[in-house]
């Protein structure tokens, strides 16, 4: 499937993350011999960051976006809605696919929070407006 590539994000459609939003890690179109339809690996928030305003201190807007708890998982490809945002996040060093099984997972959560963290704090420092659009779409709450 050619619209669901590395760096898209998308929307859980089914499951216990149904209804959030995750970034493509990695696409198998084919299948493998594990699963045998075309799935994607993907990161995304299972729990976002805390509304921030204004007149919050420095302190007070780290302490609430440090709120966020991510997940990682392989997922059918029919049940992830693309959307038109990419983001310019480096998830395939943090997310090893042989880490994923057992305690590693644990890390590759740990690893995933950082750097979900740091780029919500830094969401202005994107590389083109299309990826800043994105990533401020990404941390945004999905209304409906």
């Amino acid at each position: 499937m050619a619209i669901v590539k590395s760096g898209k994000v998308v929307i859980i459609l089914a499951g216990r993350h149904a209804g959030k939003k995750a970034v493509v890690i990695k696409n198998i179109e084919d299948g493998n011999d594990d699963k045998r339809f075309s799935h994607c690996l993907v990161a995304g928030i299972a729990r976002g960051p805390r509304k921030v305003t204004r007149g919050m201190s420095k302190k007070k807007v780290e302490k609430r976006s440090r709120t966020m708890k991510p997940f990682v998982k392989y997922v059918n490809v029919r049940h992830i809605f693309p959307t038109r945002y990419q983001v310019d996040m480096d998830l395939k060093k943090a997310v090893d696919e042989a880490d994923l099984v057992g305690d590693k997972k644990v890390d590759v959560k740990k690893t995933l929070k950082k750097i979900f963290e740091d780029k919500y704090l830094n969401q202005k420092s994107a590389t083109s407006e299309k990826k800043a659009a994105g990533s401020n779409y990404f941390f945004q709450r999905l209304r409906f």
